[in-house]
């Protein structure tokens, strides 16, 4: 279907056509650009498609590059009772895949993508040629001190009011995961900032605050398939000065994936894609 594009997207950030699928009666929207083996994104919170522009713009010349807005962010729709769980997503990804007719295609994902995504990979192995992660998990986090304090002040008043009122993830989290301040530049910021314009919008982004805890269990579900994909080309990218994913998380994806291709970045934080583009381009087209 068609819809209008917000004023506030910056053209000369993000050059794409906008399109929108309906999925579930949910209106998401996605970009779809260039030709050849095809490449599905998928972000994290608080992003959306936008965050993934610097390496569509390069591999869309050799590539077909698919980057969808998950319910609730970027130019998707944002309705406040909706199913904002891993799960929920995670059938709903399968359903756009299914709409948009994708077949033997790779995954880019980072973040909550990453488990949203993988769910998909590990059901359909067979529908899957390769698959980039980056600063992600899929395990229980439930008994991580590292995730347990922050998540306890996510489920009081005051952790829903920094999230709804205060659009904390973006004003406060994003910021303090990049190491280099100087890749967020205000324009870039403001594109984070508009997606996710007031309370009502930001609910989704809010659920994935509750599911580091509440999602435990789907995640410890699907770690459990992981020899689905033993012979699958992996590659990993990661950047260490990520304060909210530690570097010892990486150690659990090289258990499982002990063959995978993994590129470490000393000085990126948790947006790698936003700090490293231009070395993951390359080291992408050399995987792909």
């Amino acid at each position: 279907m068609e819809k209008s594009v917000p004023t506030w997207v910056d053209k000369n950030l993000y050059p794409f056509q906008s399109r929108w699928l309906n999925v579930d009666d949910f209106n998401l929207h996605y970009i779809d650009e260039g030709k050849g083996d095809t490449l599905l994104f998928v972000h994290g919170t608080p992003e959306w498609s936008f965050g993934f522009r610097d390496l569509i713009k390069d591999l869309r010349e050799n590539y077909r590059c698919i980057a969808l807005d998950l319910l609730g962010f970027g130019l998707s729709d944002k309705p406040r009772d909706a199913d904002y769980t891993c799960a929920a997503h995670a059938i709903r990804l399968k359903k756009f895949i299914e709409q948009a007719g994708l077949k033997n295609f790779s995954i880019v994902a980072n973040d909550f993508g990453g488990g949203i995504s993988m769910s998909y990979v590990l059901a359909y192995p067979e529908n899957i040629r390769k698959i980039i992660l980056f600063n992600t998990w899929m395990w229980s986090l439930i008994n991580d001190k590292h995730y347990r304090g922050p998540s306890k002040i996510v489920n009081t008043w005051l952790g829903k009011f920094l999230y709804l009122n205060l659009n904390f993830p973006v004003n406060t989290v994003m910021p303090a995961a990049y190491a280099n301040k100087q890749k967020l530049t205000r324009a870039v910021h403001e594109q984070y900032k508009k997606a996710l314009p007031n309370a009502a919008a930001r609910t989704g982004a809010y659920a994935f605050a509750k599911e580091l805890m509440n999602a435990s269990e789907w995640w410890e579900g699907l770690w459990q398939q992981m020899d689905n994909i033993r012979d699958k080309p992996v590659l990993l990218f990661w950047g260490l000065k990520d304060k909210f994913i530690p570097a010892y998380e990486l150690d659990k994806w090289k258990s499982k994936l002990p063959h995978a291709q993994l590129v470490i970045f000393d000085d990126a934080g948790h947006f790698v894609q936003e700090e490293k583009a231009d070395e993951m381009i390359a080291v992408m087209r050399e995987f792909l």
